[in-house]
């Protein structure tokens, strides 16, 4: 059985968090913590260090790309220069 104070048979009065004010009887409620909400600005900070940090690895990535595909480039100007002095000794 649960130890819940609405379980036994007491009267609600009779309960530690309630009082008694003129013969009405006063639930009192439970304290409230602060919690700081964020303003807006804090939270488009937030959200704008997520994607500019999600931007960064995508910038160096498409860096990397970049040399990849000029080495790729050299390389082929190479191979079509070596194909062309073959074809021009052949003749």
């Amino acid at each position: 059985m649960s130890d819940d104070w609405s379980t036994h048979s007491t009267h609600l009065w009779s309960h530690p968090d309630v009082s008694s004010v003129k013969g009405i009887d006063i639930m009192q409620a439970a304290p409230v913590r602060a919690i700081a909400i964020p303003s807006f600005t804090d939270a488009f900070r937030g959200i704008e260090s997520l994607l500019m940090s999600g931007a960064r690895r995508n910038a160096w990535t498409a860096v990397l790309e970049d040399r990849r595909r000029a080495k790729d480039r050299v390389e082929t100007e190479h191979v079509l220069e070596a194909a062309a002095t073959r074809t021009e000794k052949a003749t």
